[in-house]
């Protein structure tokens, strides 16, 4: 009972959030990628999606990696407040995740982007949903953002126009550390929203079903520097 009270001071407040609800992407590819919030439950399967990363050099992929395997263990044991994970997965088999958080009713902090199926802006389309999940579902008008690598800064800071915070306002500093920070609005968020986020509502119940039990990826061989048994 001890250990019970003395987990509940540990544990942060957490602000009743919005579900994000579940959509379909046809990838270039053909195949159907379901989007969805990941359950508390599954964290084993993201975690040993990502943990083979973390030796993966080529694109930054090893800090992206490890700080995102720290992000999902902290949101699994309750140490971080009003976190949510979502995945792209297909037939089952996890594509791409992304992590971030709910600060207050005004702002969001956007924390990272993993893609294991490359080639198919997995990671683009879920950027864009997690930034959908801020904006359209937790009614929040602004968005920080942090790029940790050259293909991230492209896709985020040049191609949404985000606003740099970092420059105008000096006191703004991402939670991530001192990577400068840029800002995704509410304005900037409509002139992007019909190109940037794709993706059709409601999935039929067949299709959902194949994301319903995550699937660890069975090759990584789209990622550049892993070779199996990494």
């Amino acid at each position: 009972m001890a250990i019970d009270e003395l987990e509940k001071k540990l544990r942060p407040p957490e602000a009743q959030m919005a579900p994000y609800p579940p959509k379909v992407i046809t990838l270039a590819s053909g195949e159907v990628m379901v989007v969805r919030e990941c359950r508390r439950e599954e964290a084993g399967a993201l975690l040993g999606t990502v943990y083979p990363l973390l030796g993966v050099s080529k694109d930054y992929y090893d800090i992206v990696a490890a700080r995102m395997y720290s992000e999902i263990l902290g949101w699994f044991r309750y140490r971080v407040a009003n976190e949510f994970v979502i995945v792209g997965a297909i037939n089952g088999e996890i594509a791409g995740i992304v992590t971030s958080r709910h600060v207050d009713g005004k702002t969001g902090m956007s924390l990272h982007t993993l893609t294991i199926k490359r080639g198919l802006r997995v990671g683009a389309q879920l950027f864009a949903a997690k930034m959908e999940h801020h904006i359209e579902y937790l009614k929040e008008e602004e968005v920080h953002i942090v790029a940790e690598s050259p293909i991230g800064f492209k896709r985020w800071m040049i191609e949404y126009e985000l606003e740099d915070r970092s420059a105008q306002y000096p006191a703004v500093r991402h939670e991530l550390g001192g990577v400068p920070t840029f800002t995704l609005t509410r304005r900037l968020w409509d002139a992007v929203r019909p190109v940037k986020c794709t993706g059709t509502r409601p999935v039929a119940p067949e299709v959902l079903k194949t994301a319903d039990k995550l699937r660890m990826p069975s090759e990584y061989v789209q990622l550049p520097g892993w070779k199996r048994g990494d």
